[in-house]
């Protein structure tokens, strides 16, 4: 963003938003999602990891591909059992 020409104030200030409305977003998710059942709760966060997955394909994945080739699907892959793994065991 700076090499585009953005102060710093005006960077600090944009990731200052962003920050509180996802806070503010994440509050009223807890507060909101808190009365609903489990099955509601578990498809909504399974629709937020494939955005976030998705978000990572459109900006991380192609990088890694151009560095590593064939590889970056099965790194990939790996890193989310480790992360699947971990998640399982804390």
């Amino acid at each position: 963003m700076k090499k585009s020409g953005w102060s710093v104030g005006s960077i600090f200030s944009l990731w200052l938003v962003i920050a509180l409305c996802t806070g503010i977003a994440s509050l009223a998710g807890y507060s909101i999602f808190s009365h609903f059942p489990a099955g509601v709760i578990a498809g909504t966060m399974a629709f937020a990891a494939g955005g976030i997955l998705a978000m990572l394909v459109d900006t991380m994945i192609p990088e890694a591909f151009s560095e590593t080739h064939n590889l970056a699907g099965l790194i990939t892959v790996l890193g989310f059992m480790v992360s699947f793994i971990l998640s399982k065991i804390g």
